[in-house]
């Protein structure tokens, strides 16, 4: 098979990851791999002109003269490995020293080389562009015409809605096209026979994540970290000033860059097309909202691109402005944000996400028939889908058209759910209602405590939470250090404003630490009962789960640990058992690709140098595993499968043969990651030294520790929103089992063991699990799960770099 990927519409971070993506899975499977640059634009043009240029100096061939020098009697992987324009197409130079050129060149060959470090770029390094040309049938034949010509049969299309319409358009349109060139016998019945059916996949690339029937598209989490930033950087100005700001940020049809930038930023009142204000006029919704939080220093109004009221008239961050100074008096400022959201690199998300789904594009391609429909890859919670792509584009559509149609309800049902759960939680936490929404029967005091090592995303949950208690009416009770700080009576009520600008805070504002409530149980009881503690929501990581299991064991002896419990992970490492994800997992996997790229462009300018990056993550290989996938790197080591003599020989042989096969004078910096536990005998400085020695004059070795700085830092914006998300559903889970609990008779009440849970995400759907069901799940001893959906990745990690292939050739 052959086949050509081409990026089309609006650029966005992430692109690049898959193309290599692309380009490395189908040479793996054995095929030839090309780039359409400039998008369908570049479909219709083909390479007509660079060949006519070629005859017209008398050099016309078969293949272009940048063929990879080697070609010869070699296995297929290496003569797939270069053909020469990786340079060319990563600078953006039509010509290079040399005498080769791009010009005139829109379809070209690329090997594994020719993609290498792609993925840390922004934008699309092989182009876009939108192509009047390809909208008429006349474009659409060029177009089939020259991927014929060059033997192409399968083509993968990154881009939004449009974009993907187009190629579904063009493949249905085949059969005609391809009679049509046979009849004007610009192709031979050969060629018609070979090219009678086209294979197309479709991935979405939108920062505005405004695709139907996937959670999240390419580059959307970047975008989001550059909205955040500048709320984050304009939040400390605003509270100098005691100002406030209007952020306009891009979404014309789609609000999900400004809902979740709403969320994760602290915003108070936002704008989006899909639901707009329901008060008339809503000025007195935002001015009543907004007023109602008595003593803020600071005021953060975003406001998307498309936004607009109920009768579907524009609102712009200028006239928002005039209103809040008019009407409130703040002293207001607008800024827009612009272009700078599509910018800038890719974060650890999308790198991982693109990669993922590029793999699967091409596993799509190889199982297509002329039977089955065109895919488009996409993602629910942490599992990677394949819908139908007309499927996903006409519910797109029809979000559109009803808006237009003014029927907001049915617009934000066909928005995925966690769109619209991210809109709850944002009117749960930025809402302060003057009257409490629960009768005082049902309110409860909620104890909430951090337990093991920080992670991003902790305080944004008790944020959430806090905000969430007193809009119900019950009481945000924070014990202080943990368990020990319960023993020590460290325990207060939170506010409202108390927690006001928790959201970008880092590691833990209600303290934390490693020790369980065995340390004293039937003390921690008698506390329990002293502060008429009426349920605890633990946030935190192996510890946490950990002191649920004893706490809920502990209902044999001691009455006041019947109530509702709830662990919700938060942990660097994400070793707790049955989750997919744990909060501060990304905020440490981008701590992890920002140091990466700093460390890999030192290692690339010596040319020839390995880094072996040691992180951290306990027994638990997830941060070094998704880690290396996130930043290119060439092998990883982990607890999990450990490591040998024979591992590391192997691994020798595979970086000598790899840097032999570099371009002279053009060797690349390469990394290593290794886990802080992946061996207690090959350690980070025994592994440097044994590179080292063995490179010879082929390559040298270095080695950095990343230590505790991947726990630090600023929390990412995925962390933060999804703190939200999943901490609103602890609170409703609270609630529930409250009820339950008191549902029974006073003297006999005995909470069940659901009522001590886990809030868990697996594959596509977020699930609550017992602690004591979690408990086989668990490996105690090494605290982490059994079983980790991330297993497999090792390998995928060790295949993108060609590991396999290269040990096995003799050079």
């Amino acid at each position: 098979m052959k086949i050509a990927i081409l990026t089309s519409g609006g650029d966005s971070a992430g692109m690049n990851a898959v193309v290599r993506a692309v380009v490395k899975a189908g040479i793996l499977k054995g095929c030839e791999t090309w780039v359409v640059r400039e998008g369908y634009e570049g479909l219709v043009r083909g390479n007509a002109e660079y060949m006519d240029n070629l005859k017209t100096q008398g050099l016309a061939t078969t293949e272009p003269p940048s063929a990879s020098p080697l070609q010869e009697a070699t296995p297929s992987f290496l003569n797939s490995l270069r053909f020469g324009d990786g340079h060319l197409l990563r600078d953006g130079t039509g010509d290079y020293v040399g005498g080769m050129t791009l010009k005139g060149r829109y379809i070209v060959r690329v090997g594994w080389d020719d993609v290498r470090g792609w993925f840390a770029e922004g934008g699309t390094l092989i182009g876009t562009a939108r192509s009047k040309a390809f909208r008429t049938v006349e474009g659409r034949l060029a177009a089939a015409h020259n991927l014929v010509i060059e033997g192409i049969d399968a083509l993968v299309v990154c881009g939004g809605d449009g974009s993907l319409t187009g190629a579904d358009v063009f493949r249905a349109e085949w059969p005609k096209l391809i009679a049509e060139l046979l009849s004007q016998s610009k192709i031979t019945e050969a060629q018609a026979l070979a090219h009678s059916h086209l294979k197309i996949v479709g991935l979405v690339g939108s920062i505005d994540n405004d695709m139907s029937m996937t959670d999240l598209t390419i580059g959307a989490p970047t975008a989001l970290h550059r909205i955040c930033e500048a709320i984050d950087n304009i939040n400390s100005t605003a509270f100098s000033h005691s100002r406030a700001f209007v952020l306009e940020v891009m979404g014309r049809h789609c609000g999900w860059l400004a809902l979740l930038a709403g969320v994760a930023g602290g915003a108070d009142f936002i704008f989006i097309p899909e639901r707009p204000p329901k008060g008339k006029p809503w000025e007195d919704e935002m001015c009543a909202a907004i007023q109602d939080a008595i003593g803020k220093r600071k005021t953060i109004v975003i406001v998307a691109e498309g936004a607009h009221d109920l009768d579907l008239n524009p609102i712009r961050a200028e006239y928002v402005k005039d209103v809040l100074t008019d009407r409130l008096g703040l002293d207001t400022r607008v800024t827009t944000l612009g272009h700078t959201q599509r910018g800038g690199r890719p974060c650890a998300f999308d790198r991982i996400l693109p990669t993922l789904q590029g793999v699967e594009a091409v596993a799509a391609l190889l199982e297509s028939t002329p039977e089955t429909p065109s895919y488009m890859i996409g993602i629910q919670e942490n599992k990677i889908t394949r819908v139908p792509l007309m499927e996903a584009v006409e519910m797109t559509r029809a979000v559109a058209q009803a808006v237009s149609e003014k029927d907001f309800e049915k617009a934000m049902s066909l928005r995925d759910p966690e769109f619209v759960e991210s809109l709850d939680g944002f009117v749960a936490t930025a809402t302060l209602s003057k009257e409490k929404l629960l009768p005082k029967d049902q309110r409860m005091r909620i104890a909430l405590v951090h337990m093991g090592a920080p992670a991003g995303g902790m305080n944004a949950a008790t944020r959430a939470a806090v905000r969430y208690c007193i809009r119900q009416g019950h009481t945000p009770l924070a014990i202080n250090n943990g368990f020990r700080g319960l023993l020590d009576d460290n325990i207060v009520e939170l506010s409202w404003l108390g927690v006001d600008s928790w959201m970008p805070r880092g590691g833990s504002e209600l303290g934390t630490n490693r020790t369980l409530p065995s340390v004293d149980l039937g003390s921690v009881a008698a506390k329990f009962q002293e502060f008429n503690i009426q349920a605890l929501m633990m946030i935190g990581g192996f510890e946490a789960f950990n002191a649920l299991l004893i706490l809920e064991e502990g209902r044999k002896h001691y009455p006041a640990f019947h109530i509702p419990m709830v662990h919700l992970p938060a942990t660097i490492s994400n070793n707790v058992p049955m989750t997919e994800y744990s909060l501060g997992s990304d905020t440490s996997l981008n701590a992890l690709v920002d140091a990466c790229d700093a460390i890999k462009q030192s290692a690339s300018a010596s040319r020839n140098r390995v880094f072996v990056v040691e992180t951290q993550g306990g027994k638990c290989g997830y941060i070094a595993t998704m880690g290396a996938l996130a930043t290119g790197a060439c092998l990883v080591y982990t607890p999990e499968v450990g490591m040998n003599l024979d591992t590391l020989r192997r691994d020798v042989k595979f970086l000598k043969t790899r840097y032999s096969l570099d371009v002279k004078g053009r060797s690349e910096g390469r990394l290593v990651i290794r886990n802080e536990a992946a061996s207690s005998v090959y350690t980070t400085e025994v592994i440097t030294n044994m590179f080292k020695e063995e490179g010879g004059s082929l390559f040298d070795a270095r080695s950095a520790s990343l230590g505790h700085t991947l726990q630090g830092g600023i929390p990412s914006p995925i962390d933060r929103a999804r703190a939200v998300r999943l901490s609103l559903k602890c609170m409703a889970f609270i609630e529930r089992h409250h009820a339950l609990l008191h549902a029974q008779p006073l003297k006999s009440r005995h909470a069940t063991g659901e009522s001590a849970a886990v809030i868990t995400i697996q594959s596509s759907s977020i699930e609550w699990v017992p602690v004591r069901d979690m408990l086989k799940h668990a490996d105690m001893v090494n605290r982490r799960g059994k079983h980790a959906w991330w297993e497999g990745v090792k390998e995928l990690v060790e295949a993108l770099v060609g590991r396999p292939q290269m040990i096995a050739m003799r050079v």
